[in-house]
C-alpha cells in the first residue's frame, strides 16, 4: 500500500471522522499523519491543510520529537521511573517507524 506523509494540526472533534478511517489509511505519530495514497486520502490532506512531507522528512520529524520525549523522561529522577509504580512516569518513550 502506497503512503502519503504530512504534518498537520490536531485541531479535536472532526480533525478525522470515522468515515476518513473508512475510506482510507490513517495513522498519527504526532503532528505526521500517515495517509492512504488515494484521492479521499488526498482531500483529507487538503481539509486540514496538511503540508505534505517525503517519508524521510516525516521520519525525521517523529524522530527528534521521540527524543525530545526520550530526553525528559532520561532527566527523570529514578523513582519516578519505577514501573512498579502505576502512579509514576513508568512510561519510556520508544522510536516509531513510520510505515
Amino acid at each position: 500500500m502506497a503512503n502519503l506523509y504530512c504534518t498537520a494540526t490536531d485541531t479535536g472533534k472532526g480533525f478525522f471522522t470515522y468515515k476518513d478511517r473508512k475510506d482510507f489509511y490513517l495513522s498519527g505519530y504526532g503532528q505526521v499523519w500517515v495517509v492512504g495514497d488515494n484521492s479521499k486520502g488526498s482531500a483529507w490532506i487538503n481539509r486540514v491543510n496538511g503540508t505534505l512531507k517525503t517519508k524521510p522528512e516525516a521520519q525525521a520529524i517523529v524522530d527528534e520529537r521521540t527524543d525530545v520525549l526520550l530526553a525528559a523522561w532520561e532527566a527523570l529522577p529514578e523513582e519516578k521511573k519505577d514501573s512498579s509504580n502505576p502512579n509514576q512516569y513508568d512510561w519510556k518513550p520508544k522510536k516509531s517507524i513510520l510505515p
